[in-house]
């Protein structure tokens, strides 16, 4: 038990200064980057996705395992939210996929000008029709680019085991896209969403995708019970 206990204070100690040290040199770079435009910018977040990963990996002993199939383009990805894991992982999982963020992120000095270059599309909770219209014009327009739409349901992190409802803002852009839909489970919540890591295996799961036109009950139970599919066991 000693032993194993050991293992993971080193390997915590290992990933902790090494990936926030590296995530220092990618927001550093990130900003000469976007000077150059998006496609500059692109490459960093990825490859700093690809930096965590490899920390993941190679550092905390986490193994990925990603079952399905995830597209490439032209399709709208519901992921469920445990960790900041999978949030970070996005741009490694997927080409240059165009997110849904809360508005107030892109509201913070620096970073936030470097997250509109990247393309993050803001959610604004409170502005209603307005805010929807806005989403989809700027969804829309990464979609002419070719990058696919990710957003969070849920709206936040979700301990592993809860299930809340989905936000209400998926099914009117669910609507309104006119997108199938690709449903995500993830159960990185036990390994990673704590401070403490811990070592052992993140499923990926991309399931079956959904049609487009389904009545909005229908649409957000299938969803539900989609991402929720790795949500079932405590780990």
């Amino acid at each position: 038990m000693m032993a194993v206990r050991s293992g993971e204070v080193l390997r915590n100690l290992a990933f902790y200064p090494a990936f926030y040290l590296g995530t220092l040199f990618f927001v550093l770079l990130s900003f000469p980057a976007s000077l150059f435009g998006r496609a500059a910018l692109l490459r960093v977040a990825k490859n700093w996705s690809l930096y965590h990963r490899n920390c993941v990996t190679g550092l905390l002993g986490i193994r990925i395992a990603v079952e399905g199939d995830l597209p490439n383009e032209g399709a709208f990805i519901v992921v469920k939210h445990e960790s900041f894991f999978e949030a970070i992982d996005m741009p490694n999982l997927l080409p240059d996929p165009a997110i849904f963020a809360k508005a107030e992120l892109l509201r913070i000095p620096g970073w936030g000008w470097v997250a509109a270059t990247y393309g993050l599309i803001p959610v604004e909770r409170t502005e209603g029709a307005k805010a929807l219209r806005q989403m989809i014009a700027a969804a829309r327009e990464r979609l002419a680019d070719g990058r696919p739409l990710v957003i969070f349901p849920e709206g936040t992190r979700v301990p592993h085991g809860q299930q809340p409802p989905l936000r209400s803002g998926f099914a009117a852009l669910y609507k309104l896209l006119g997108l199938p839909v690709v449903p995500v489970a993830i159960d990185s919540g036990p390994l990673y969403h704590h401070g403490w890591k811990r070592k052992g295996t993140i499923t990926i799961r991309a399931g079956a995708p959904i049609p487009t036109g389904l009545p909005r009950a229908e649409i957000e139970a299938r969803v539900h019970a989609a991402i929720n599919a790795l949500n079932m066991d405590s780990k």
